[in-house]
């Protein structure tokens, strides 16, 4: 996939785009809880303002990029995010979060714009292994953003710290409009000529299929990371949950690499249903080297599952409302993420930590059964004509 042309530099800039926009909830928190000495709460607030902007703006930018063009939308998001965080250490509380859900609607689509632009750059056949690896990128940039705003926030200022996020996601953006990667294959540049298709041609059970499993998906991810703090917490071991994070982590980056290297795709549906069965039993374990153990099988299959998730989007999107599509993935796997903590939170509040892993497990399993009916209702020959070639609706 590397050998692609433009491909490993498409890679490479996203990655720093994508590991400062995983940090910036966490650069914000900081700098409310230590640079305007006010709670954890209202640290929240600005968080949910970023993420619910993020999540709306998702689709608004995805039909920008189909209309107006990619360079447009990145120096828009740009300069938006230039003038966002310069300004943070000089806006009151309540400034800041009206500002921060504007950087969110209009924030960098680094990750929306690498999926498009690896649709566009591969064939049907290399698609899948090209997704599998974006899906490392994003594990990689989990990994590595939090966690090294958190040490930087221990020797320096919080508005150094914002402004260094703020100053990565500009250069990062900026360096994907420079690149100025294709959105649409040779064969799909008369696509926005053509005008766009209805909702209703595309926007169909299949698609919708795909978007209840994104979003049941980044729900059971974001229900784990929270079951785990809560499992050390009762163990008197939180001290070691980064550890076994960065194990969780790593096993996705493994199953990622594996993945991508098989002959034969699987489900979509099967995948975060195996997803979703293996991480219920996780809550069995009691403290942190067996709860390393426990999240090893989850961690495996996380990246695969997400890597179809996106491959079904591109094949299912006609080229002309790519965009949009890969823009209502993104919001769907925002708002995943948002519900996740709170779902699995009243889960561990009404009962024990072990309740966390089980409620985010049948979150999986739930979208995975959905997701699996709403795709047997769609007749295959709805999305034969948008894509020339063999189109697996194994999703």
């Amino acid at each position: 996939m590397l050998a692609v042309p433009g491909m490993a530099s498409l890679l490479g800039v996203s990655l720093l785009a994508r590991t400062a926009i995983t940090a910036d909830v966490m650069a914000l928190t900081l700098y409310v809880v230590l640079g305007l000495e006010l709670s954890y709460a209202a640290a929240g607030g600005v968080a949910a303002a970023l993420t619910a902007g993020v999540a709306l703006g998702g689709p608004l930018l995805g039909r920008m990029i189909d209309s107006r063009g990619l360079r447009t939308v990145l120096l828009v998001t740009v300069v938006v995010q230039v003038v966002f965080w310069l300004s943070v250490p000089i806006l009151p509380y309540g400034f800041l979060l009206v500002a921060s859900f504007v950087a969110g609607l209009l924030m960098v689509p680094a990750q929306a714009v690498s999926r498009q632009a690896i649709a566009a750059m591969t064939t049907a056949e290399q698609r899948r292994a090209a997704f599998a690896l974006e899906s490392v990128q994003g594990e990689l940039s989990y990994i590595v953003g939090p966690a090294v705003v958190i040490l930087c926030a221990a020797t320096m200022s919080p508005d150094v710290v914002a402004w260094g996020v703020g100053a990565a996601i500009v250069a990062g953006g900026a360096g994907i409009a420079l690149l100025n990667p294709p959105v649409r294959a040779d064969a799909e540049a008369d696509a926005g000529a053509a005008g766009r298709p209805p909702r209703r041609q595309w926007l169909g059970a299949g698609m919708t299929a795909v978007l209840t499993m994104a979003f049941g998906t980044t729900t059971l991810l974001s229900g784990v990371d929270l079951a785990i703090v809560a499992t050390l917490q009762e163990a008197g071991q939180v001290s070691w949950a980064a550890v076994v994070v960065v194990v969780f982590g790593v096993s996705s980056v493994v199953g990622g690499l594996i993945y991508g290297a098989l002959t034969r795709p699987l489900p979509t549906w099967l995948l975060l249903g195996l997803l979703g069965l293996v991480t219920i039993p996780a809550g069995l374990a009691h403290d942190w080297p067996w709860l390393c153990v426990a999240v090893v099988g989850s961690g495996l299959l996380t990246a695969p599952t997400l890597a179809t998730v996106a491959d079904a989007v591109s094949r299912l999107a006609p080229a002309g409302v790519r965009g949009e599509a890969t823009g209502l993935q993104s919001s769907a796997q925002s708002a995943g993420f948002a519900l996740g903590s709170p779902l699995v939170g009243v889960a561990i509040d009404v009962s024990v930590p072990a309740g966390g892993f089980a409620a985010a497990g049948l979150a999986g399993l739930a979208a995975a059964l959905t997701g699996h009916l709403l795709s047997r209702r769609s007749p295959a020959r709805t999305a034969v004509p948008y894509h020339p070639g063999p189109v697996d609706l194994g999703y």
